[in-house]
């Protein structure tokens, strides 16, 4: 391959450990050589790892029961330091510097602290030091906290403006059905807009928090930003060299990506619904515009109510009368001033199309 690509994998906990949760070095030292290899041929990578939590299971026993929070807190304090020095030992054979990087959700709430780790990472890359993000476990509320590590390998993707998504599994990629049943064959290639929801297989299993549908929801929205993501199994030998450099020849699952160009703002947009402190709900009239082909924004007259409590610059949801969501976007006003001004006709728009995205 000629063209020099940014990459994002992720590895899950089933991919990285074995049974009983310790580290599987044989296949951490074979991603590992395969990165090496890809750095060598002039690829930039970022590694957003899983197998903290997993590894410290398997380190400590409480002195006493602990609740699900408690169990994760104690088990990534202490996991996570194994994680890290087994991938600073196997890079270090490759004379490659590693970095750590522990984010929590609402750090890409903010779009100073999206920018500030974006700019940490372009650091890194620039001084070929790769970087390793996980959840930071130790400090994430329950209800703060990613689906998983496939939902934060996304959100890095698009702040990194990534070329690839490569979410390393334990199957191949998504089947027509359950990956047990021999009937089921593996869907090579999910086009834009094609809808797999029905032989989406809901189960997880092993150490990971995440399943096919928290992958396939990331992939699709990814993919219409540009982003081509790549669901294999992360325990084929040779798999990321395969993937990169003769895709052909390696079973996996890849959803086409988009050919126009979403701005970084708009991707940190895309994926900021879930950090949305308050709702608008609009007019028919401004729906039916919101969901046109126009470029327009939402003005204060399309607005019929306003609820929650935001500051300017925070993200609202945006809904249509019918309840149906429309988008998300970068309120230009906080809630009181939205709800002093809904209905008037004249003023700057409250959330301006370059702030906004459209589901």
């Amino acid at each position: 391959m000629d063209k020099t690509l940014r990459i994002v994998v992720k590895v899950g906990s089933n991919v990285l450990t074995r049974s009983d949760g310790s580290p599987d070095i044989t296949i951490m030292s074979g991603i590992v050589d395969q990165i090496a290899e890809l750095r060598r041929e002039g690829h930039q990578v970022i590694l957003v790892s899983s197998g903290a939590v997993a590894c410290g299971r398997s380190m400590v026993r409480p002195s006493k029961r602990l609740d699900s929070a408690g169990q994760r807190q104690l088990f990534s304090a202490v996991g996570q330091i194994k994680l890290m020095t087994t991938y600073l030992s196997l890079f270090g054979g490759h004379g490659i510097p590693v970095g750590q990087v522990l984010t929590q959700k609402e750090n890409f709430g903010s779009r100073l602290s999206y920018l500030n780790q974006r700019s940490c990472m372009e650091v890194m890359l620039d001084n070929g030091v790769i970087p390793i993000v996980n959840e930071n476990d130790t400090a994430s509320m329950t209800e703060l906290m990613f689906t998983d590590n496939d939902e934060l390998s996304g959100l890095i993707a698009a702040m990194m403006d990534a070329d690839q998504l490569i979410i390393l599994s334990n199957i191949d990629g998504i089947y027509t059905g359950s990956p047990d049943d021999p009937a089921s064959r593996l869907i090579p290639v999910v086009g834009l807009g094609e809808d797999l929801s029905d032989h989406i297989v809901t189960t997880k299993s092993g150490f990971g928090r995440g399943g096919m549908g928290t992958k396939y929801g990331i992939a699709r929205k990814l993919s219409e930003e540009g982003v081509k993501v790549i669901i294999a199994n992360g325990r084929r030998q040779g798999i990321l060299t395969g993937l990169v450099n003769r895709p052909g020849e390696t079973p996996h699952t890849e959803f086409v990506p988009s050919d126009a160009p979403v701005s970084n703002i708009k991707r940190w947009i895309a994926h900021s619904a879930s950090f949305a402190k308050g709702r608008l709900t609009v007019k028919d009239d401004a729906a039916a515009l919101l969901r046109s082909d126009r470029a327009v924004s939402l003005l204060p007259v399309g607005i019929s109510s306003v609820d929650g409590e935001w500051e300017e610059g925070d993200i609202v949801n945006i809904y249509a009368p019918d309840g149906s969501k429309i988008g998300v976007g970068r309120a230009s006003a906080d809630s009181a001033a939205t709800l002093a001004q809904i209905g008037q006709h004249g003023g700057r728009p409250i959330v301006h199309y370059d702030y906004l995205f459209l589901e």
